[in-house]
């Protein structure tokens, strides 16, 4: 079995940064592309960034130049540095990653989910 558990989401003002990681653990073989997806009330779920195993990142127009993912291929981790944030990046994020595992198989895995609001 494979998880992916989240940490770094909280309350912080607007123009404020978080750091949010994530890291998979189990049985992996190993690791294709890693992402952050984020989910706001009645919304739903987007990509918010993806980076593949060489390290090619993708960014939703909302987020570029604000956010950078960054990820550790021996580790099995993907990080999300989010600066100048903003209201409207309130929502759920969820880790998500493209898992080869020793039986053979490949799956798509996703994290429990952490908070994030904006708000003065």
């Amino acid at each position: 079995q494979v998880q992916l558990v989240e940490s770094g989401g909280g309350l912080v003002q607007p123009g404020g940064s978080l750091r949010l990681s994530c890291a998979a653990s189990g049985a992996i073989l190993r690791i294709g592309d890693m992402g952050w997806y984020r989910q706001a009330p009645g919304k739903q779920r987007e990509l918010v960034a993806s980076i593949t195993r060489s390290g090619r990142a993708n960014y939703a127009d909302s987020v570029k130049g604000r956010f950078t993912i960054s990820g550790d291929n021996a580790a099995n981790t993907v990080n999300l540095q989010m600066n100048s944030l903003e209201p409207e990046d309130t929502a759920v994020y969820y880790c998500n990653a493209d898992v080869y595992n020793y039986y053979g198989g490949r799956d798509d895995y996703w994290g429990q989910g952490t908070q994030v609001t904006v708000s003065s």
